[in-house]
């Protein structure tokens, strides 16, 4: 490739998590992200009360010991991922793009490192051209909304700013679903298929989809094209929310009431899977295949098995990849 060529770069970004196992991480964590208002729509003054005088006392405590059952000797399994996803994309792009074209960087929405230092770094490094990927394949203004709120809070406070270009979501996108379909179809080659599938997306307040969020209609689309390509024999499907937060209506069915419905039933084997999770975390880990899976079993299921997320699989990685090339190339040209 010629010499002339700018390095473009992508900077990867999730919502975050605690830096450590100790109560003050979790409550800085915590404070950060039930701050935001694209996350709580509660009036500020009412919120500000319940989250300092209720949530932020009461709750890190909790947190701490939800986290210490799945926290890695590495730390976070949410970090440890994305530090391996855009190590493995960094050498991914770089095959197809030449030496030094691509530089990959992550960041998180709450906690470090954030989004505007990111962007600063990569821009004083000579990166002149930035496409962000928000690792939400579905669309919600409560997690790539914020992330879009961070970045104008960037722009605003630079005056010599990068060409950005920011991924909306990829929900429908035939590398992401083939990813999915064959992270299904490996699983059941090597576990067995089971009674009934269940896809679980991370919930949101019903509010926030009668306002305009177009959350629900990206999951059940993704659940759609999923299974249209998927040999699922005589495996019932399934699709609900989870990670319920306060009192509000939030999208239904609720994943851990269908769970026990499934079981009053007569279901004996359930595989759950998580398309709107790019990483393995504690919605995951610890929510589904500790939590719900007692319930399940609880209710007389026999077995709730964690479908894994993408993570860092090589088709994942690839999938990744596909995705970000094509707004890589768009937004310069000489590479």
């Amino acid at each position: 490739m010629k010499g002339s060529k700018k390095p473009v770069a992508l900077l990867l970004v999730n919502l975050g998590t605690p830096e450590e196992l100790s109560t003050a991480s979790v409550r800085r964590f915590l404070r950060e992200f039930l701050s935001d208002p694209r996350v709580v729509e509660i009036p500020r003054l009412i919120w500000w009360l319940i989250l300092n005088c209720f949530v932020l006392t009461f709750r890190p405590k909790k947190v701490v010991e939800t986290y210490r059952q799945v926290w890695w000797p590495e730390g976070s399994p949410l970090r440890v991922i994305t530090e391996r996803q855009s190590a493995a994309l960094q050498r991914t792009l770089q095959n197809r793009f030449g030496e030094g074209r691509v530089s990959v960087r992550y960041a998180m929405t709450y906690g470090d490192p954030g989004i505007s230092e990111s962007l600063e770094e990569l821009y004083q490094s000579g990166h002149r051209r930035i496409v962000v990927l928000p690792l939400y394949p579905q669309y919600s203004g409560s997690t790539t909304g914020a992330i879009y709120d961070q970045i104008a809070q960037f722009m605003q406070a630079q005056r010599a700013l990068p060409g950005l270009s920011i991924i909306n979501s990829y929900f429908q996108e035939e590398s992401y679903i083939s990813a999915l379909q064959q992270s299904i179809e490996n699983y059941w080659q090597k576990e067995g298929k089971p009674d009934h599938l269940l896809f679980s997306y991370h919930g949101i307040p019903v509010s926030y989809v009668e306002k305009g969020d177009p959350y629900q209609g990206h999951c059940e689309c993704t659940t759609a094209a999923v299974l249209d390509g998927l040999e699922i024999g005589g495996v019932s499907t399934h699709m609900s929310y989870q990670s319920l937060f306060g009192k509000a209506e939030w999208l239904k069915p609720y994943t851990s009431e269908l769970l026990k419905q499934l079981a009053t039933q007569g279901a004996g084997r359930v595989d759950v899977i998580c398309p709107g999770f790019a990483a393995d975390c504690i919605e995951t880990l610890e929510e589904i295949a500790i939590e719900n899976a007692e319930i399940f079993q609880e209710a007389g299921g026999k077995e709730l098995r964690l479908i894994p997320c993408l993570n860092d699989s090589d088709f994942h990685i690839e999938a990744l990849a596909d995705i970000a090339e094509r707004h890589l190339r768009a937004i310069s040209p000489d590479n």
